[in-house]
């Protein structure tokens, strides 16, 4: 009993150490990132209006520094995923096989990549397209003005979403590879799982039909591409 205590005391040691280390990152890269922020707002701005003629404007005197903070946060997490992902893969390694190992290592790679990809095709595809289509509802009447605070924190949660939306493949492809689930089992479901990707989209998603569908049509394509990759293998 007493070696096993120590076990799972040696383990939380390791896994406090483990956290420090992640946060300790985490909390070194914010204050840079703070003063990288306002070039990412400015950049970000000039990919999502394009060649519309519209004006983003602030509404308070502490709104820009505020998005400044947020902003740093996101592009902190960013820059420190490879390093807390390498920090998680270090801890959960003495449990695993050998060709556990392998498996695990080529998912992470994979999941990184296509967080990456799904957050870049929502900042230079889906974003642009949300505003062009809110833009088309201006009359001369009735002008375009955007709060850059609603439109940067948007983008930052859709790209967010959208990252972790396109990890659908990673889960099928694990679900099925671990036999936790049947190939033929997923392959039935096919009509429920567009259900309930439909319903997760429209719960993290603005309230417009076209938010959603954007999320939904490629989240479901790519559970298709993990489909395929399993019953290939």
């Amino acid at each position: 009993m007493e070696d096993t205590d120590e076990s799972l005391i040696t383990h939380l040691e390791v896994l406090r150490s483990m956290l420090i280390r992640c946060f300790v990152a985490l909390g070194i890269g914010l204050v840079p990132l703070f003063f990288v922020a306002p070039y990412v707002i400015n950049g970000l701005i000039k990919v999502l209006i394009g060649e519309n003629d519209v004006s983003f404007n602030y509404f308070s005197p502490m709104e820009v520094f505020i998005l400044q903070i947020k902003v740093a946060v996101v592009l902190d997490f960013l820059c420190c995923f490879p390093y807390i992902v390498k920090q998680v893969w270090q801890f959960i390694l003495p449990a695993l096989y050998d060709n556990e190992r392998r498996f695990v290592k080529s998912m992470v790679f994979i999941s990184s990549s296509l967080f990456l990809i799904g957050v870049l095709f929502c900042i230079f595809f889906i974003l642009p397209l949300i505003i062009s289509f809110g833009i088309s509802f201006a009359t001369p009447d009735i002008k375009a003005m955007f709060g850059i605070s609603n439109v940067i924190s948007l983008s930052l949660w859709l790209g967010v979403v959208f990252g972790l939306m396109f990890q659908f493949p990673v889960v099928t492809f694990s679900l099925i590879r671990s036999e936790m689930v049947s190939y033929q089992a997923i392959k039935s479901k096919r009509s429920y799982v567009f259900v309930a990707i439909l319903i997760i989209a429209g719960i993290l998603t603005p309230p417009d039909i076209v938010s959603q569908l954007m999320l939904t049509i490629p989240t479901y394509l790519l559970f298709e591409l993990g489909l395929l990759m399993a019953r290939r293998k």
